[in-house]
């Protein structure tokens, strides 16, 4: 029986598009004892793909975490699945405040040696012995307490976006990191103070807060379901959110805003901005804030180095990568000596700027007629390809290219071509191409703004 994606992920992607249905992006976890994860995993593909579930799972003997996008229609069917097993019945399922049809585009459920790599080999260790949960107003409660200590246990490129405030936000790359950072920190509180953690979903501070219980911490205490969670109740029941910024998500949104306030600024120019963005040479990929003023004079680019890579052919692109160990790099989380104004750790104590929101909606709602869609894009010549399907396409015309990868890019035509030969008008069943200032992908889409 097939156990794994045949379909690449613009593939999929252009299966959702056709679908048309809703999607929800949710995550959840559970600490168990799994006897066999090999066995569970093998379960969960059955189950989840014929329900057309997609994301990225971890299953392991001490329980599973899973970052999903699956049908509207089918969640009491996806809980259901849940339900077969004791230590799922009734779970939580963090649903995401902003949703995307393409935030997971595969199901990989992979199973590993622990679902939070934590770094720590002690048998006594019980993760089970957890802390307090805290519901949305009970934290804001006990944050405002003198005698609390709050600490962030998520990685500096979450925190840097948006945190609660008086957070503790260690500057480390990892949850294994922050374990024994945070514990020195405190060593002499143990007694006497409130310790209250946080994280996005939860499963983080899930472990730490049995971490400080099994060091001798008294009061430990932890945001229920994290940040997503938080965020869900203080709209529902109309709670001052003490949290500010955005809260970053582990797919291609990575992002999501929760109060309009910016706390953070562009890598590369110190503009106030809290959009993170991916290096465009696939050979670095380097997770990193870049306003839209650097992200069209770099074009998605870290370095001017990775500029000039991705004008080069593509044979010399994977020529540059082949043999060079650049797995560590792809997932460096924004740390280089090339962004001048990353500031890790060293968090202002107030919002650097508004976000403006009301752009931000007008974006959403604006009007726009479907085109055609992608057939090409030339690497360095910068040039886009499109069949029309309906409609026609002009000089001068706004148009709006979207899709999972690319996400929403908009600009103005200036200089068209149809079937080759340059062109005022192209028409239904042309084949079209303009200049373009960014990559586009085979599953995006062409509208024109009305």
């Amino acid at each position: 029986m097939q156990l794994y994606n045949t379909l690449s992920a613009e593939e999929r992607a252009q299966l959702i598009d056709e679908a048309g249905k809703q999607r929800l992006t949710l995550s959840f976890y559970a600490y168990a004892k799994i006897t066999d994860p090999k066995k569970f995993r093998d379960e969960l593909f059955i189950a989840w793909n014929a329900l057309d579930a997609l994301g990225r799972i971890y299953v392991a003997h001490e329980g599973i975490n899973a970052q999903m996008s699956i049908p509207a229609d089918q969640l009491e069917n996806f809980r259901e699945t849940l339900e077969v097993y004791d230590f799922m019945k009734g779970i939580r399922l963090n649903v995401a405040i902003d949703q995307d049809d393409h935030s997971f585009l595969k199901l990989t459920i992979k199973v590993r040696h622990k679902i939070v790599a934590d770094g720590l080999n002690d048998d006594t260790f019980d993760v089970t012995n957890k802390g307090i949960h805290l519901k949305a107003q009970e934290f804001n409660n006990l944050l405002e307490d003198p005698n609390t200590i709050v600490v962030d246990f998520r990685n500096h490129y979450e925190s840097e976006v948006g945190h609660f405030e008086g957070a503790i936000t260690p500057d480390v790359e990892t949850f294994r990191e922050s374990l024994p950072i945070i514990n020195e920190q405190l060593q002499d509180f143990k007694e006497d103070k409130n310790l209250l953690m946080y994280c996005t979903g939860g499963i983080r501070c899930e472990k730490a807060s049995a971490y400080f219980k099994h060091q001798g911490f008294k009061n430990v205490y932890q945001l229920e379901g994290g940040i997503i969670e938080y965020t869900r109740q203080i709209k529902k029941e109309d709670i001052e959110s003490k949290f500010i910024g955005k809260n970053f998500v582990f797919d291609h949104r990575l992002g999501e805003r929760i109060t309009d306030d910016i706390v953070s600024q562009c890598h590369q120019c110190g503009k106030p901005c809290d959009n993170h963005t991916n290096c465009e040479n696939e050979g670095c990929h380097l997770l990193f804030i870049q306003c839209e003023d650097c992200k069209a004079a770099m074009e998605n680019c870290c370095s001017a180095e990775c500029l000039d890579i991705i004008h080069l052919p593509l044979a010399e692109q994977i020529k540059l990568r082949k043999g060079k160990e650049v797995g560590n790099k792809v997932f460096r989380k924004g740390k280089s000596e090339a962004l001048k104004f990353k500031k890790s750790g060293d968090l202002p104590k107030r919002p650097l700027a508004k976000a403006e929101t009301n752009n931000i909606r007008k974006k959403i709602t604006v009007k726009r007629s479907l085109i055609g869609k992608a057939e090409h894009y030339y690497t360095k010549s910068k040039i886009a390809q499109f069949i029309v399907e309906k409609d026609e396409l002009a000089i001068g015309d706004k148009v709006l290219i979207v899709g999972p990868t690319t996400g929403e890019q908009d600009f103005t035509i200036t200089k068209l071509f149809a079937n080759g030969n340059s062109c005022e008008i192209a028409n239904v069943g042309d084949q079209v191409t303009f200049e373009i200032p960014f990559r586009i992908r085979l599953s995006d889409k062409l509208y024109k703004s009305l």
